[in-house]
């Protein structure tokens, strides 16, 4: 099955990444790591099963599947952790867009789009 790998860094406020599929890369955003609770943690390291779906809220994403005690957890476009439920945005570069001394992705959809284009319908997530 096709496999994208995402690489993390954690920091106090959020936590940032590169996501590789085939030969492409973008970077990544998350909330901090708060032992995985709902809504305002990023997810564990591990192997997650992936699927496009449409979502009412955000359109057309990516949900992760069997996140442990997680559910409706995307990666979808964004720039900011104010953005952030639990999901991981994806981006171009990374920036203080909003000059609130946190870290944003910037050209959330010129990377989504890549990622949407490049990946099945069906695919594994391992974070590291």
């Amino acid at each position: 099955m096709y496999t994208i790998y995402l690489s993390r860094i954690k920091q106090e406020d959020c936590v940032v990444g590169i996501m590789n599929f085939g030969k492409e890369r973008c970077f990544t955003l998350e909330l901090p790591d708060f032992g995985n609770k709902r809504s305002v943690s990023c997810i564990p390291e591990g192997k997650y099963r992936c699927h496009k779906i449409t979502s009412p809220s955000l359109g057309y994403c990516i949900e992760i599947l069997d996140v442990l005690d997680r559910e409706y957890i995307r990666i979808h476009k964004g720039n900011y952790t104010s953005q952030i439920q639990g999901c991981i945005l994806v981006g171009e570069s990374l920036a203080d867009i909003n000059s609130d001394f946190i870290i944003d992705v910037a050209n959330s959809k010129s990377a989504f789009d890549r990622l949407m284009a490049a990946t099945p319908d069906l695919f594994n997530l391992v974070i590291s």
